[in-house]
């Protein structure tokens, strides 16, 4: 197994070159128009640049080069093609989300794209190989089921990301502590003898993690750049990729211990490290086809906007959603380290603390509907932390345009050109 002070180091390498890439790429931005300007779904009161995404993808080349170079690493890249496959994925990925940042692509249209990213991956081997269910054992996934898992996969995590851009700084947030915790918890599994040395799970959580962290700084509320749909689509696509590669190779032979539930792999690792994301789109999904609307309609019912409703301020809103991203992570990596069963406590105290901060902070405005609703205005009050913008699922901050509008029209100053 490679010295953990290698993946330190392209963990480095990926936040320093993102950061230092979102300065060209905001000005290119700027220049070309691709700006999310002030409207009718957004408080901020100037333009803001869709660069990150490139920024993230330019980021994320430097940190796989990089990577390449150290000779610990280079195992991964050699004798197979799952790398190469990842890069290739993930450039199809980011091209779909940079189309529709500029063209409103029809959800049609963004499925087939994923789709298509998912058939690279799969093709080049970076998918999962078997199955692990509570109480009924493991199961190796046959050829003719693999590539539907995989496109599935690959759906629910990138669109669980793209949903979950909605406030400032709260995807890149999310995908940096999930993918910090993927990663440590597959290089644990390396140490432990449970998981191939050439695995390239953990190298891709790492870079994932490091492009979030280098974007970070330059998204948190108050947003001078955000990540467009690009972005969401491309971050998600990494974490499919490294959930994948983790959780569906584990061995089928595990000895039973106190971590024994880490092998229902892959079923909790995504559960847990992108909980919040995931259950935001669980719950989209049900309360939309409940309305008998389509899954792509947009609507102000998100758990970020629950949080805002309730009193929360933007920035606030995002702190508490990291804070329950931690403690979900938290449950996949202490049992790892940790087999006492009184190794919980810490994080059920902690979760109850969340709980209860959430829920019943004493600043709370219950039932205050005009917070939301100025965050939907042109010259309303600005809340506590305002430069949110983006409120609904096809228009997040930084994932996308902030209002769907027809074709040939300018929607958050990027025009919409014909088909």
């Amino acid at each position: 197994m490679p010295d953990i002070g290698w993946y330190v180091l392209v963990l480095v390498i990926a936040a320093g070159a993102t950061a230092a890439l979102t300065v060209p790429a905001k000005r290119v931005a700027e220049r070309v128009g691709y700006v999310a300007h002030p409207g009718e779904r957004s408080v901020h009161t100037r333009p803001i640049p869709y660069g990150g995404g490139p920024a993230m993808f330019m980021g994320f080349l430097v940190a796989v080069l990089a990577a390449a170079l150290v000779p610990e690493l280079r195992p991964l890249y050699q004798g197979s093609p799952e790398m190469t496959g990842v890069v290739l994925a993930a450039g199809a990925m980011f091209a779909v989300g940079l189309i529709d940042d500029i063209r409103d692509m029809s959800a049609p249209a963004k499925m087939a794209g994923q789709v298509l990213a998912a058939s690279i991956l799969y093709f080049s081997g970076v998918t999962m190989y078997e199955l692990k269910i509570p109480l009924a054992g493991f199961f190796i996934l046959t050829p003719g089921v693999v590539p539907l898992i995989t496109a599935a996969w690959v759906i629910l995590l990138t669109n669980a990301v793209n949903l979950i851009d909605g406030l400032d700084g709260l995807a890149a947030g999310v995908v940096a502590i999930g993918g910090g915790a993927l990663a440590i918890y597959g290089i644990r599994l390396m140490g432990l003898g449970l998981l191939p040395a050439d695995n390239i799970g953990p190298l891709v959580a790492v870079v994932a993690c490091g492009i979030s962290l280098g974007f970070l700084p330059f998204n948190f509320n108050p947003a001078r750049l955000f990540m467009g749909d690009a972005g969401a689509h491309f971050l998600g696509l990494l974490m499919a990729a490294s959930t994948m590669v983790i959780g569906g190779r584990v061995p089928t032979a595990v000895p039973i211990s106190g971590v024994t539930y880490f092998f229902f792999a892959p079923l909790f690792i995504p559960l847990l490290i992108l909980g919040v994301p995931l259950v935001d789109m669980a719950f989209a999904f049900v309360r939309r086809t409940a309305r008998g609307q389509k899954f792509d309609t947009p609507d102000k019912e998100h758990i970020h906007h629950r949080l805002l409703r309730l009193g929360h301020g933007p920035r606030r809103s995002v702190l508490i959603l990291w804070g329950w991203t931690a403690i979900l992570s938290s449950f996949l990596l202490v049992p790892l380290f940790v087999h006492q069963v009184n190794a919980f406590i810490p994080i059920g105290a902690a979760a109850l603390g969340a709980a209860l901060y959430t829920f019943f902070h004493p600043g709370l405005r219950r039932g205050n509907e005009e917070d939301v609703e100025s965050l939907g205005g042109q010259g309303g009050a600005r809340p506590e932390g305002a430069g949110v913008t983006g409120l609904e699922p096809e228009a997040p901050t930084g994932a996308g345009p902030a209002a769907r509008q027809p074709v040939g029209e300018a929607s958050n100053g990027v025009v919409r050109f014909p088909s």
